[in-house]
């Protein structure tokens, strides 16, 4: 948290350090219309430049996150207020 978006780029999570009996829901979408993945330990979820990327676990766990895009400037976040997801 925040959710949010890049107009300029995508982003990768690789999750890890999650324990068997544990889950880390990804959630991704469109701000109006969110989804969830669940995710397990050494998976890794695709966040297109249009989705809000979010996640929250069960229980503690640790990720690898990449991006790819035009930009280098890292401040082109666009929030999305809590209060229009669905």
């Amino acid at each position: 948290m925040p959710v949010h978006t890049h107009e300029r780029r995508m982003e990768v999570y690789f999750y890890f350090g999650i324990s068997e009996k544990n889950v880390v829901f990804h959630l991704l979408g469109e701000p109006h219309e969110t989804r969830h993945i669940v995710v397990r330990n050494y998976e890794a979820v695709v966040s297109p430049s249009w989705s809000i990327h979010s996640g929250v676990g069960t229980s503690s766990y640790s990720f690898i996150w990449g991006m790819a895009g035009e930009n280098k400037t890292f401040t082109d976040m666009d929030h999305v207020d809590m209060d229009i997801l669905k």
